[in-house]
């Protein structure tokens, strides 16, 4: 008998059980913005709590769950990789806009992304965008935001303040199938049975800086299923600090 593919979910208690403490995740911040000069680094046991404490929301407070379409509009991030994570973990399918997915640049919808409806939830950190959803959660980027930086709309969760008050463990939930759409751009539909990869080759330290959020969470995936980490660097640091950075924490795939 084959052994069905593993989900987000299941991939996450791999790497909980496996190793609780190794740095799954470390981004550092070069960007032009308040949170310049962070470095945060989180472990698999850190991480789970983080998607737990999401997905408790979108379940509880935002009734997320299989056959929900949950609107990612965040650059690539350490906040952006749990809110896929707890979408995944309640079955929702991620949509990424277009704007945030640079190779949908220029391109034709697919048959299956075309006929996409409007989504259930949105996340993001543009206030703006969170005004004009029917539900939405405004992000925060900034790692000790205790509430977002200025007025949030009516109707509209505020991440900072209200996330912490949902618990750090998930209870079982249905299973999506493996036919369900998981992550979709203007232009792909990935299902949950291809959203995991199998694991390729040794365990790597991998660096990005990639822009294309859906990219970026497909890298992860990959990267975990092969009991890896990830290095991210968020803006343009110079040349030289770049390299001494990666050699520092030991990146064995620079990209």
């Amino acid at each position: 008998m084959s052994t069905p593919p593993a989900t987000p979910a299941t991939l996450l208690r791999r790497l909980v059980a496996s190793d609780p403490g190794r740095p799954r995740v470390t981004v550092y911040d070069d960007t032009d913005s308040p949170t310049r000069g962070e470095r945060i680094e989180l472990s698999a046991r850190v991480l789970a709590n983080w998607v737990a404490k999401a997905a408790n929301l979108l379940r509880d407070d935002l009734d997320a769950g299989p056959g929900s379409v949950v609107l990612l509009d965040l650059p690539p991030h350490w906040r952006t990789l749990y809110w896929a994570l707890a979408a995944w973990s309640v079955g929702a399918c991620v949509e990424v806009p277009a704007d945030r997915t640079s190779a949908d640049a220029g391109t034709e919808p697919s048959p299956a992304a075309a006929g996409s409806t409007a989504p259930d939830v949105v996340v993001t950190d543009a206030v703006d965008v969170a005004d004009a959803a029917d539900e939405a959660v405004l992000v925060t980027l900034a790692g000790l935001a205790r509430a977002a930086a200025g007025p949030v709309p009516a109707g509209v969760v505020d991440e900072a303040r209200e996330l912490a008050t949902h618990g750090d463990v998930l209870d079982a939930g249905d299973e999506p199938d493996g036919s369900d759409p998981a992550l979709r751009t203007p232009t792909t539909v990935v299902t949950y049975a291809d959203l995991v990869p199998p694991p390729v080759g040794e365990p790597r330290r991998v660096h990005t800086a990639s822009t294309d959020t859906a990219a970026f969470l497909r890298l992860a995936l990959a990267v975990w299923a092969a009991d890896g980490s990830l290095v991210v660097t968020r803006g343009a640091p110079e040349p030289a600090v770049l390299a001494s950075r990666l050699a520092a924490e030991g990146v064995t795939d620079p990209r």
